[in-house]
């Protein structure tokens, strides 16, 4: 039995990169797919090419959608569901880098666009496939994040500010819905060689900063994260193999994400795996 066989998953930003990986590793673990970008081409393409590979039971379809508008998503959810009847799986995957430069420097209204994205992008779909799942009694939903998350980035201050909420607010959602038997965790897939890395670069260490700068070249250089490594975590939170982890932020790279349902219990009542504020009595001070 291949591992998501029989269930129906939603990918956002499912033109290229990640999301593309992740539907990709779906579709060979025998899920049916809804994919959603807002390249009408690029979608096509990719929808195209999986259908090619999908077997008799199996749905590919494409929406062209752009996530930060509401109607888009409902409209997405709507599809979803009068195709399927069920949407077992959410993969926000839909995001941006925003605007870069210094925040006194760089266009308001490119920073206010990349929260749009980025946040209202990730919980809106949230919130439009909620009821479908409580229904159902069952569902998971999988927020991508990123190293903005967890450490500072100045100068791309929009996707570091909107990659830290997206993991607070799965965290809190989380909690709001377990008793529905919904699962809700986000992933950081790792430093990826796609077309973000891309713009960074274009933009030039004037606007990005020297050291991030020099850090995308060597990833570029390197070939950055597997795209496959996020994907498979993400096929691993799509599965009964994850049934009880819920409101973490997984590192697709250095968490042993695999063998963490043996740790379920454990995890419920740690705050591993999530943000928290370090006090000076975490690093042995008295202040």
């Amino acid at each position: 039995m291949k591992r998501l066989q029989g269930r129906c998953a939603v990918v956002t930003g499912a033109s290229q990169g990640l999301g593309v990986a992740i539907a990709e590793s779906y579709v060979v673990e025998g899920a049916s797919v809804v994919l959603c970008a807002r390249s009408g081409k690029l979608l096509a393409d990719v929808g195209d090419r999986l259908r090619a590979s999908a077997v008799q039971d199996q749905r590919i379809e494409t929406c062209v959608a752009d996530v930060s508008k509401t109607d888009d998503v409902d409209r997405v959810m709507r599809a979803a569901f009068d195709r399927f009847g069920r949407i077992d799986i959410l993969v926000n995957n839909a995001g941006v880098y925003g605007p870069m430069g210094r925040l006194d420097e760089i266009d308001w209204q490119e920073w206010v666009d990349a929260a749009q994205i980025n946040i209202f992008g990730t919980v809106y779909p949230c919130r439009a496939v909620l009821p479908t799942m409580r229904r159902q009694g069952h569902g998971k939903i999988i927020n991508l994040s990123g190293g903005g998350a967890t450490s500072p980035l100045p100068r791309i201050t929009a996707y570091a500010a909107s990659k830290a909420a997206i993991v607070r607010f799965t965290e809190s959602l989380a909690l709001e819905v377990k008793d529905a038997g919904i699962e809700v965790n986000a992933v950081a897939p790792g430093a990826l060689a796609t077309r973000l890395l891309d713009q960074a670069i274009a933009a030039g260490p004037e606007k990005v900063g020297g050291g991030f700068y020099e850090r995308m070249i060597e990833i570029r250089d390197k070939g950055g994260t597997p795209l496959q490594r996020g994907a498979e975590l993400c096929v691993f939170l799509a599965s009964s193999a994850s049934d009880g982890i819920t409101g973490r932020l997984l590192s697709a790279v250095w968490d042993p994400w695999s063998s963490l349902q043996e740790h379920a219990a454990e995890l419920e009542s740690s705050d591993v795996y999530t943000l928290r504020r370090i006090v000076p009595e975490d690093r042995g001070r008295r202040w």
